[in-house]
């Protein structure tokens, strides 16, 4: 599933989200490629995993970002399926073998957020497409490089560790699930 079929039937939740997916919608109208990093505003697939059964979920330290957040990324070339992407994402970041949508494949967040340039990379903006997948092996994970740790977390301590509105409603929306 392309974004724009992703996206066809997704409703947001408030009125940021509503603005973010008038933008995204808008910026797909015009490209050819949604995924490339050449354009100032391009799409990314990440996602908050989880574990039911203890209601924790796994943060990444990112350097660049300088934040504890979800794990995700850009897709590579040839890719156009977001849950696809969030999935190769996760597994490389975390190294969990058995990650799967949770509670279902549905797109649990959309959020437009700012990277900061670094290097010859100028700054830009990731339309985020977040997902929730859940793992049976929590003590399975392994962070990809020495840099980037992870960290089993309760959703208040994930709170606590976090201080992005859009990180936030994430977890709102985490917590909604496991209700």
């Amino acid at each position: 599933m392309g974004v724009a079929e992703l996206l066809a039937g997704y409703r947001p939740h408030d009125p940021i989200e509503t603005a973010d997916l008038a933008r995204l919608r808008a910026m797909l109208e015009v490209t050819e490629d949604p995924w490339s990093r050449a354009i100032p505003l391009h799409v990314t697939a990440s996602a908050m995993i989880v574990h039911p059964e203890t209601e924790r979920v796994l943060l990444r330290w990112h350097a660049r970002q300088r934040a504890w957040l979800q794990v995700g990324g850009h897709g590579d070339p040839g890719e156009t399926d977001p849950l696809e992407i969030a999935l190769r994402e996760a597994a490389e970041e975390t190294g969990l073998p058995d990650l799967k949508p949770w509670p279902d494949a549905e797109l649990a967040h959309l959020a437009i957020v700012s990277v900061p340039a670094k290097g010859d990379e100028p700054a830009h903006e990731h339309a985020d497409l977040r997902f929730v997948l859940a793992t049976g092996s929590p003590e399975a994970a392994r962070p990809e490089t020495p840099d980037a740790p992870l960290r089993w977390l309760t959703l208040d301590e994930a709170r606590q560790s976090n201080h992005e509105p859009n990180v936030h409603e994430t977890l709102a929306r985490v917590h909604a699930r496991f209700a």
